[in-house]
């Protein structure tokens, strides 16, 4: 990995954090976006004392301008990005705070959750593909989710835009980037101990799944070891999926 350039988007906490934090320590250049300012400078700060290599980027996901912003400010320190995450996200109505039926929560929250989840994701991948292009070469993964395979009546954007992700545009990206050697693939993880309340929910395993075992498979997915990877989703739930089947 040593010295490629990977541009991860809610680096400042939970697994973006951590693939950060790993990529650093295997010689990569690592340029970390979120929106949480103080956090990311903490963070990027932590990152310095073992890897010089790495770039703190404080924007908004849902301004384009800021997303471009974002991929040039990476590319004038480093010269490339040869690995793009998708990260940034969340459960709207956790992060909005808000509760009630579908019909009752304010629709801004949905557009919140579409905002951050879904077209996030697209903004990156759309800025990030044109320097992938002129490089000949990329890879850029979705962070999707069990939610968006099972559904959930609590978070209906969060769902759609991780079920929009692991299916349409994961393979919608691969064959736009296929002539330019692009990769894109998701990554859809059951619970993870990123947050207490994951601890509770059922999979086969018994268990939710440890954060590091997460990052290693995108790491994996990411690295020429999975060169023939491309407009594909892989579910690392635990099982939890086939215990929704068997029901």
């Amino acid at each position: 990995m040593s010295k490629k350039t990977v541009l991860i988007t809610g680096g400042a906490s939970g697994m973006g954090l951590l693939l950060g934090q790993c990529y650093a320590k295997e010689g990569a250049n690592v340029a970390l976006v979120d929106i949480d300012n103080e956090n990311l400078d903490r963070r990027v700060a932590e990152i310095r004392e073992y890897s010089p290599d790495v770039l703190g980027i404080a924007i908004d996901i849902r301004d384009y301008a800021e997303v471009e912003r974002a991929r040039d400010l990476t590319v004038e320190r480093f010269g490339t990005i040869d690995i793009l995450i998708n990260c940034a996200g969340g459960a709207e109505c956790r992060i909005c705070k808000a509760s009630g039926e579908f019909h009752e929560i304010p629709i801004d929250v949905y557009d919140f959750g579409i905002d951050v989840n879904l077209k996030g994701a697209l903004y990156f991948d759309h800025a990030v593909m044109a320097q992938m292009a002129k490089q000949n070469s990329g890879v850029i993964i979705h962070l999707g989710s069990i939610t968006g395979q099972e559904g959930c009546s609590s978070n209906i954007a969060y769902s759609a835009s991780k079920s929009a992700l692991m299916n349409g545009m994961t393979k919608s990206v691969a064959l736009a980037g296929a002539k330019y050697n692009v990769r894109c693939v998701c990554v859809a993880p059951g619970p993870v101990l990123t947050r207490p309340g994951m601890a509770g929910m059922k999979t086969l395993m018994g268990r939710a799944a440890e954060p590091r075992e997460i990052v290693d498979f995108i790491m994996y997915v990411a690295s020429d070891k999975g060169a023939f990877m491309t407009g594909t989703s892989y579910l690392i739930d635990g099982g939890r999926d086939i215990m929704r089947n068997k029901q």
